[in-house]
């Protein structure tokens, strides 16, 4: 694909630098939402849809194959397995102590940010999985609604030729 190609998918060019300048920081929020989750309202479930929807805001300012080029189908669903995989590797963790869930990390300070034991682990698992689950399902959705156009388009065609 050219330079002059890139530029006309996706969106307007002050869409296009908005998105560049802000995805860094809508990232580094979710990030301090997943890292927080423990002391403030928040967690891994709203810091996933925070990260999840940067990926899905340059997808919509740049077109599918830019945010394919950062985060592809097969990586998304690679991150979603890991999320689940790690969530359920801290929870059957706890069995090394004899309960499912059972705290096997030290208790820090109050309200510092290590303070939790587990918990933060868990928000972490927890993030990974619905980030990677709410892009996938959005890149499903976008793909779904591409291919029903396509579809009317070859009928009207098909309609036309008759």
């Amino acid at each position: 694909m050219t330079h002059k190609e890139s530029e006309t998918k996706g969106m307007s060019l002050i869409v296009k630098t908005i998105t560049r300048l802000t995805v860094g920081i809508i990232i580094s929020f979710g990030v301090y939402i997943i890292c927080h989750g423990h002391l403030s309202p928040g967690g891994g479930f709203a810091g996933g849809v925070i990260v999840a929807l940067s990926f899905i805001h340059l997808m919509l300012a740049y077109g599918g194959e830019e945010a394919f080029k950062r985060l592809s189908k097969r990586t998304a669903s690679l991150w979603e397995s890991a999320g689940a995989i790690f969530f359920l590797g801290l929870a059957l963790l706890g069995f090394t102590g004899g309960y499912f869930f059972l705290n096997f990390l030290p208790k820090g300070e109050n309200f510092a940010l290590f303070s939790a034991g587990i918990i933060p682990l868990c928000n972490l698992a927890i993030s990974i999985k619905v980030g990677a689950g709410l892009f996938s399902i959005f890149v499903a959705l976008v793909s779904l609604k591409i291919s029903a156009e396509a579809l009317k388009v070859k009928l009207k065609k098909g309609k036309n030729q008759l």
